[in-house]
């Protein structure tokens, strides 16, 4: 898939998180939520625009333009 990115990578990128082991730990618990639902799959492609929210912050997932 291109334009996308797993979600614990996305979480360790956009410093929501700061190890990925921390990644996994936050996302098998239920912490995080994509766009409004909370999602436990650690390898959940995003794409451009969701919004990722974690611990009260949030982050856009930008992907760059080809």
């Amino acid at each position: 898939m291109t334009g996308t990115i797993r979600l614990g990578q996305f979480l360790k990128l956009a410093g929501l998180v700061e190890h990925g082991a921390d990644a996994k730990d936050v996302v098998a618990s239920g912490e995080v939520v994509v766009n409004g639902r909370a999602e436990t799959r650690r390898g959940r492609q995003l794409a451009g625009g969701d919004v990722v929210a974690f611990a009260g912050a949030r982050a856009r997932v930008t992907m760059p333009e080809v």
